[in-house]
């Protein structure tokens, strides 16, 4: 279990992540566009780094969002949601029938859930690019939408990333998104080498 955190330009997020075969995570950001919010959010994926289940809680000032993402382990996806109060733009959740290919969910404003393709596939360590598709979680509004993604391996944890017209190129260690330019970046927890031990002196 490492705790790391990101400083992004908006706000900060934090997560307790547990890597191995599968990885599970829980979390926490704030972030200030469209409006300032505070967001929870607990990950969990099968071997293979394959979505099983990604729980949202969002909210701020006179309102409060909440989603239940759900991947079957034969390909079925479900979305529970809940609001109150008031926040403009569009309602939580989405037409789950547009992610029958999907196999990753991706958090908006999270570099943590851009590391889930990048560690299936290796592309830290080896060359390759893959095309895949999403269920993609706007923040802060929770609605779950279809997204082609594209993963290209640049080099050791140098990996490039592309969305429609949007391209850049993230940095990583142990698989794990470090500097994600225009976003965020790992300042607090990087995942290092452990500090030899030997004796010590007054």
């Amino acid at each position: 279990m490492r705790g790391l955190v990101w400083m992004k330009d908006g706000g900060a997020e934090y997560a307790e992540v547990d890597l191995g075969a599968e990885l599970t995570a829980v979390g926490v950001a704030i972030g200030t566009d469209p409006v300032p919010y505070r967001l929870e959010y607990t990950l969990r994926t099968l071997t293979g780094y394959v979505t099983e289940l990604l729980s949202v809680r969002v909210h701020g000032v006179g309102w409060h969002r909440a989603i239940d993402l759900r991947r079957s382990l034969h390909g079925t996806w479900s979305c529970e949601t809940r609001e109150e109060g008031h926040l403009d733009g569009p309602p939580p959740g989405g037409d789950m029938n547009d992610l029958g290919d999907a196999l990753d969910c991706d958090l908006g404003m999270s570099p943590l859930t851009n590391s889930m393709p990048i560690l299936r596939h290796g592309l830290a360590v080896q060359e390759g690019r893959v095309d895949l598709v999403t269920a993609w979680v706007e923040v802060p509004h929770l609605r779950v939408i279809r997204q082609p993604q594209r993963y290209a391996h640049l080099g050791p944890d140098r990996v490039r990333y592309e969305s429609g017209g949007f391209r850049t190129d993230l940095t990583l260690d142990d698989g794990i998104v470090v500097d994600y330019p225009g976003l965020a970046r790992m300042t607090v927890g990087e995942p290092q080498s452990r500090p030899s031990v030997g004796p010590t002196g007054a």
